[in-house]
């Protein structure tokens, strides 16, 4: 069952693809049905790579087919995208269409067109289903998936012959293989980033591979349920205590700070995503990928999801844009158009036959990454009151696997948290 909307909640920003969600209180005005505003996030890190390139060529592109329109495009960085289109509708000034981390909170308060008042059958049927999923209430889509990312195990090749460990699997082969590791000196065996910068998904790409998650069977939020409990209870006696996750206490390992280890050579194993692999097979390193290793408690051939994240377009309703703003997003979703910015990032495209395409290029690894992205399961971005309760995981889950911590109290104790920001007021 897909949970319902109750409301706007009040929340606040984080950074990175895999962590960057975004917020906004509602949104008026009118258009005359010639000029389209888009506002999105910048995905470069320079003036070279800035998504501005991939933008004046879209919309020039876009213009020339529809004479007579106009698009203009204001980038922000995701520290600020979300202050911004918060302050514009506030002001009653909404942009026609935001590209951004989350949609719910404008959703909850009926600002947003749903994908069948805009887009063609056949192009909100190709986008892929777990997106679908994470992108919908109760049954329409208002979060347009634009580009995802899902996760996989990273493992440096050379350090794994240099200790005779093998790929793990399970948990304990994991186990096995950072124990080999630690006795060859990596600072790293394996890498837990639960700092506060991105706690929430290596949580949740924990909790998945035991069959557990954050999001309740019937909606709403599961977080401290039994699986989770077992899951960290196992994660601070197999590897916090021995020592197994590295120098620094995993609460306050920041995932940045994690992948730069990792392209330093001093991890083992981590949980990565396609640019990372990217870069690492830049800097010339061996790495080999997998998907997450599985609980031993799991029955053989029990299914586990991979962890997913999109980024979302949603479009704002205003009087006299409908038809401009669903041509825009038409153009936007079509394979060339959309294949471009993702390969522009090495992420991956949203709709199936993109996929597909993406599955053909000349880099392998972006098949495994697709192939988990198709049984991801992604945070529940649907709920109104997800911002929030993200944020509260990131700055307390990491203390769950600290040497004085009871797993299960701190997990209770988010719970409660949680259960009282996603109460109906």
């Amino acid at each position: 069952m897909r949970p319902r909307l109750s409301g706007a909640t009040a929340s606040a920003a984080a950074l990175g693809l895999l962590g960057s969600l975004v917020t906004a209180c509602g949104s008026s005005g009118s258009s005359d049905g010639t000029v389209l505003r888009l506002v999105a996030a910048e995905y470069g890190n320079s003036p070279e790579n800035s998504s501005k390139v991939y933008w004046d060529r879209l919309t020039a592109d876009f213009v020339a087919a529809h004479p007579g329109k106009k698009v203009e495009v204001t980038l922000y960085p995701w520290a600020d995208v979300d202050r911004e289109v918060t302050r514009l509708v506030e002001e009653g000034n909404a942009p026609d269409v935001a590209l951004m981390g989350a949609y719910s909170d404008f959703a909850a308060q009926g600002r947003l067109y749903g994908a069948d008042e805009l887009l063609p059958v056949r192009v909100e049927s190709n986008f892929l289903p777990p997106l679908v999923e994470a992108g919908s209430v109760d049954n329409t889509l208002y979060g347009f998936p634009f580009v995802a990312s899902s996760r996989l195990l990273f493992y440096n090749k050379e350090l794994f012959e240099k200790a005779g460990a093998e790929p793990p699997k399970t948990w304990s082969d994991l186990e096995e293989a950072a124990e080999a590791l630690k006795k060859e000196s990596v600072p790293y065996p394996y890498a837990l980033p639960l700092g506060p910068e991105e706690a929430h998904a290596e949580a949740l790409i924990w909790e998945l591979s035991n069959g557990g998650g954050y999001a309740g069977e019937t909606g709403g939020y599961d977080i401290a349920s039994d699986r989770n409990t077992q899951t960290f209870r196992w994660i601070k006696k197999n590897l916090v205590e021995p020592g197994l996750t590295g120098p620094v206490p995993p609460a306050k390992l920041n995932r940045k700070d994690a992948f730069t280890a990792f392209l330093r050579g001093e991890v083992g194993m981590l949980n990565g995503y396609p640019s990372l692999l990217h870069e690492a097979r830049a800097k010339g390193m061996k790495v080999g990928t997998l998907s997450m290793p599985v609980s031993d408690t799991l029955k053989d051939g029990q299914p586990t999801a991979s962890a997913g994240v999109a980024d979302w377009m949603m479009a704002f309703k205003r009087d006299g844009n409908r038809e401009l703003v669903g041509d825009f997003l038409e153009f936007v979703y079509e394979d060339k158009n959309l294949s471009a910015f993702a390969s522009r990032y090495h992420l991956l495209p949203s709709t199936v036959t993109a996929s597909l395409a993406s599955k053909d290029a000349a880099d392998p690894s972006n098949e495994q990454f697709l192939d988990a992205l198709s049984v991801a399961e992604l945070y529940p971005v649907n709920e109104p009151s997800w911002l929030q309760v993200s944020n509260t995981i990131k700055r307390n889950i990491g203390r769950a696997v600290e040497p004085s911590a009871d797993p299960k109290a701190v997990l209770d104790g988010i719970a409660d948290e949680v259960r009282e920001m996603s109460s109906p007021s």
